[in-house]
């Protein structure tokens, strides 16, 4: 028997999810919680094999309690269950230690086959979610390594486009010619992909540049 807690401040959520595993036969949920208050005095009580964990909890982030579950409860199996179709969120509830994440409106045997799944240690995604957390990654990923393989020269330019300054006033600011920053964008262009100086813009911002 695999023991379930929910974690949701809708209690309409609770009883839905409640009725929809009633009829497993493997699976039970004896506990239920409204806020991350009582989920943690709970938790010290009774813990569950897989506790389905709201992202919008009334006095505590998803993100948050994630990481404060993890370390008061290193063995608890998390499922995160929510409205929130984000990739962003999803990418860091799965990176700060929840086995899945799943949206409320699963059918019946996606939750159930996610429970067993996750109750197992192993960790479950949809298809489309899994490539879309990868895609996420491999993003976040080449926009780090951009970062850090750009010179000083090409950061302070990128720097300036960000701010709206033309390539006139960036070489003025720089006591740089026209041409010499005109090369420089060349090269930011090929470096980072960008079809042209919206791109650019739109990457500067990204990285934290316009700051």
């Amino acid at each position: 028997m695999i023991c379930v807690a929910i974690a949701d401040d809708h209690p309409l959520v609770i009883n839905g999810v409640r009725d929809m595993l009633s009829s497993c036969s493997f699976i039970s949920v004896p506990y239920t919680y409204l806020n991350g208050a009582t989920l943690l005095e709970g938790l010290r009580i009774n813990l569950p094999d897989v506790l389905l964990l709201d992202i919008n909890m009334p006095d505590i982030r998803g993100e948050e309690i994630i990481l404060a579950l993890r370390k008061e409860f290193p063995e608890l199996k998390v499922l995160t269950l929510t409205n929130f179709d984000n990739t962003l969120y999803a990418s860091n509830m799965i990176k700060n230690g929840a086995l899945g994440y799943l949206l409320k409106n699963t059918d019946r045997e996606t939750l159930i086959r996610a429970i067993e799944t996750v109750s197992a240690g192993q960790q479950f995604l949809t298809d489309d979610m899994r490539q879309r957390i990868t895609d996420f990654q491999k993003t976040i990923n080449r926009k780090t390594s951009a970062r850090y393989s750009l010179t000083p020269r090409e950061t302070e330019i990128l720097r300036l486009l960000a701010r709206g300054y033309s390539n006139q006033q960036i070489a003025d600011e720089l006591f740089l010619s026209k041409r010499t920053v005109e090369n420089y964008r060349l090269n930011l262009s090929l470096k980072l992909e960008a079809k042209n100086t919206a791109g650019l813009v739109k990457y500067a911002i990204e990285l934290g540049l316009d700051k």
